[in-house]
């Protein structure tokens, strides 16, 4: 048998926790989107070594289920505030429409900069409005299509100067500067609408 169930009390609920056993070598927690917990652990694992690695952890899989759901409460408010659908719902023409958005701020702002870039990608991204790799990938969120211009161009400009300096260097910044004089002010706005 590969898979039992632990229970564990929380201050308002009994939480019932899989323990999925596989070939891994270390015991690890999973906490998922929608905050259901998981224990993964090595085949020759005992119950009861499985239940104190529980135990142990109590505290943090209470505090990351609640951190969990508070962002999921940050997400809908934010979703309300500027009318963000979610991801899924979109139709190939819409998501076709948030990318031709990004890819002309950054046809504006790259010649600008005297950069290039490489492969574009529009996509969910949980944790980030967006990034660069150092093939010069770029990657966005496509919640940025729903925010004021400024904010999307302020994360349109930092990902191209990272195609100068991969860091955030004083260099960096004043390449993002150079560009969006009010940087700071949009880099404070886009923190307090946070995604997660």
């Amino acid at each position: 048998m590969n898979h039992w169930e632990i229970m564990i009390k929380t201050e308002n609920e009994t939480l019932c926790i899989p323990i999925i056993r596989s070939k891994r070598k270390t015991l690890a927690l999973q906490v998922t989107g929608n905050s259901d917990v998981i224990v993964r652990a090595p085949q020759q694992i005992t119950r009861r070594e499985a239940e104190l690695f529980v135990q142990k952890n109590a505290e943090w899989i209470k505090r990351t289920r609640r951190e969990m759901e508070l962002r999921c409460e940050r997400q809908k408010e934010m979703a309300e505030e500027y009318r963000i659908p979610d991801y899924t719902s979109l139709t190939p023409m819409e998501k076709n429409k948030i990318r031709r958005h990004i890819m002309e701020r950054l046809k504006l702002y790259a010649p600008q900069m005297g950069v290039n870039y490489a492969r574009v990608t529009v996509r969910d991204q949980k944790t980030r409005w967006g990034s660069c790799s150092s093939k010069g990938n770029l990657n966005f969120n496509y919640r940025l299509h729903y925010l004021p211009q400024e904010l999307m161009d302020y994360v349109v400009v930092h990902e191209l100067a990272h195609r100068i300096h991969m860091n955030h260097s004083r260099e960096f910044w004043e390449v993002v500067a150079a560009i969006d004089a009010d940087y700071k002010e949009h880099r404070k706005r886009l923190k307090e609408i946070r995604i997660y």
